[in-house]
């Protein structure tokens, strides 16, 4: 059976219809120009610098590729992949990453929202089931607009918000209704001994739970 068959509509579409995902694009946006869309908080202007932006991501994200990906959880990658997108750079600098190369070299290219939306909809051609967002805590305004953009050239599938759950309460707020499945790795719960990043995981991570879609595992839409 298939996402469409089985009467599945990921979330973001309720909010495209009524038209709120666009003022989420903007409000994301906004918050940009005094950055608190991680629990950092380091209140950069990200449109103007990354001087100072522990992420150092400016208005642009950065894709380090994209593709398939059968690695992942089983009722994530079904039979055709989790279609996945892995961000360079990240909030985090965990001296354990298995990436560190992409997330401490920022190894990859900049990316316009339009070209993120199409990489979405090119993983929707080649048959995944999902899109899913890998260290994607801050490139929340990144995502959204490329979302906004994606759903109207049709993408129909679930989104994955891969995150190491460090986000602030203000992104999840922005994600409300917008993501389908949070898959949080909570490395700092792991691994963390600072209070202040513990207590600031521990408060994101039970707004992310109880945001939780419903998605169907393993299956996509009918093509066309």
């Amino acid at each position: 059976m298939s996402v469409a068959t089985s009467g599945f509509e990921p979330a973001y579409l309720r909010l495209l219809r009524s038209g709120e995902l666009e003022q989420r694009v903007k409000l994301a946006w906004r918050h940009l120009e005094d950055c608190d869309l991680c629990a950092r908080y380091c209140r950069v202007n990200r449109l103007q610098t990354v001087k100072g932006a522990v992420c150092r991501t400016g208005e642009r994200a950065v894709v380090h590729n994209y593709g398939p990906h059968h690695g992942e959880e089983e009722p994530l990658r079904g039979r055709g992949g989790s279609g996945t997108i892995f961000f360079s750079w990240c909030n985090l600098r965990c001296v354990f990453c298995q990436n560190w190369e992409i997330s401490q070299k920022g190894i990859g290219r900049e990316v316009e929202p339009s070209e993120l939306a199409q990489m979405m909809l090119d993983l929707q051609g080649e048959g995944c089931h999902n899109i899913n967002l890998v260290s994607p805590s801050h490139v929340v305004a990144q995502i959204l607009a490329a979302v906004a953009i994606a759903a109207l050239r049709g993408l129909r599938l679930p989104l994955v918000y891969n995150t190491g759950g460090y986000d602030s309460l203000e992104a999840l707020k922005l994600l409300d209704g917008v993501v389908d499945i949070y898959n949080a790795g909570h490395e700092v719960w792991r691994f963390g001994n600072r209070p202040s990043v513990l207590s600031r995981a521990e408060l994101c991570g039970g707004q992310s739970g109880s945001r939780q879609g419903n998605a169907p595992p393993g299956r996509r839409p009918d093509p066309g």
